[in-house]
């Protein structure tokens, strides 16, 4: 088992903020602001781009006849391709520097843009489109750590809440992409996509600026596998942030399928528990920082388990929206509490672990999607996903308890010797 490796740690063990020191100064003067307003450009375009398919699924789903499977796969492999980019992303940005692997990733997200907009005519097609559409996904890998090594322990948890706040992208596609694919249509919108990706790619080029380079550790992303306290990490990700990205993926689906409802109003619904995930992760981490991530995490566990388990019930519409904003605005506060932490224990390490932790969120993303549309092809209910989402949180819920305490007396342990 891994243990705290300074106070900043200690602090967010235990939960008790950062043991009462108080920033030497502010916020603004303490990191690079042109940065972190790139970093937030990169993932918001970036996001937008990744849930492309979720917010057009109801559109490529009448056009291809797909079953409710088909469906969550459909809207399941971003997030899965989003994991096995970020591996070679994360790894990539510690060796040849974030700005320069951000710059090479999102021209790369140009190539399923044009597919989609070429062609993609069936549902192979869409699948292979939404593997490549994983490249934007693993912005993580580049926007997260260009902020990180630019501030400094305590203000760790408000940067990086600023810059995963690009998860908003999910409300512009929710909006933006029905309306337009009314206009237009569905390859379309692909086509059109390709303006702001190519509007982010300039700003980032002209703002981001890379950071001080920190003394490297021995090993790759793989070789963080064998640390504990990287294994739970992921694990706790893997629960809020992926959530978070399966949520805002197949709420659009969801919506129709449920309630029948127009796709355009499905969407606005979507998008609006979309932002309550976006907006909130900052405060996640801005909690974190004062009071311990471990503390802020377990706290929106216990009220995401809750949530989960009363939609089980299949509410009506008005409750059903409440519960669902409700919880994804706690699964954002819980990216946020866990991207607090994961600077502090892997600081020389911050580009491959982002890259690792964001694969299991992306794994996350995957399983939520899929599950929630092979249980309701199988069942023709959409109780099943989330009594099996409720489970998996309260699991989560337990093994985090579990894992403070045995922090907690590994560090009493290390003071006393």
């Amino acid at each position: 088992m891994s243990s705290p490796r300074n106070l900043n740690e200690t602090a967010a063990v235990h939960g008790s903020g950062w043991l009462g020191l108080v920033p030497s100064h502010d916020f603004r003067s303490s990191g690079h602001t042109r940065s972190l307003v790139a970093s937030l450009i990169h993932f918001d375009v970036s996001f937008m781009i990744w849930v492309l398919l979720g917010a057009l699924g109801a559109y490529i789903a009448g056009d291809l006849g797909l079953s409710p499977a088909q469906k969550g796969l459909m809207v399941a492999v971003p997030p899965l391709g989003g994991s096995v980019f970020r591996l070679v992303l994360g790894s990539l940005a510690d060796r040849v520097g974030t700005k320069r692997t951000g710059l090479v990733s999102m021209a790369l997200v140009l190539v399923p843009l044009a597919w989609g907009w070429l062609a993609g005519g069936t549902f192979g097609q869409v699948l292979g489109i939404g593997l490549l559409l994983g490249i934007a996904g693993a912005s993580f890998a580049v926007a997260l750590p260009l902020v990180s090594r630019w501030y400094p322990p305590e203000h760790q948890g408000l940067a990086l809440g600023i810059a995963g706040a690009g998860n908003s992208g999910t409300i512009v596609a929710a909006l933006a992409a029905p309306r337009l694919a009314e206009v237009v249509g569905w390859h379309g919108v692909f086509g059109l996509a390709a303006i702001p990706v190519s509007l982010a790619w300039l700003a980032f080029a002209l703002l981001a600026k890379e950071p001080p380079r920190t003394a490297g550790t021995p090993g790759g992303i793989l070789s963080l596998l064998g640390e504990a306290d990287a294994r739970w990490l992921c694990g706790f990700y893997m629960v809020t942030f992926g959530g978070f990205v399966g949520l805002a993926a197949y709420l659009p689906i969801f919506f129709v399928d449920r309630f029948g409802l127009a796709k355009v109003t499905a969407g606005a619904f979507a998008a609006l528990c979309a932002a309550a995930g976006s907006f909130l992760r900052p405060l996640g981490g801005v909690l974190s920082d004062r009071h311990g991530g471990t503390r802020v995490l377990a706290g929106v566990l216990c009220a995401v388990a809750a949530a989960g388990v009363v939609l089980a019930s299949l509410p009506g519409l008005p409750i059903t929206v409440v519960l669902l904003f409700g919880a994804v605005g706690a699964l954002g506060m819980g990216n946020g509490a866990v991207f607090q932490l994961v600077p502090q224990r892997f600081p020389s390490r911050i580009g491959a672990m982002t890259g690792l932790v964001g694969a299991a969120g992306g794994v996350g993303g995957f399983l939520l999607p899929f599950g929630f549309g092979a249980l309701a092809g199988a069942t023709g209910s959409f109780a099943p996903g989330f009594v099996v989402f409720a489970t998996l949180v309260a699991a989560a819920l337990a093994s985090l308890g579990w894992r403070q305490r045995a922090w907690r007396r590994e560090w009493e342990l290390e003071v006393a010797v």
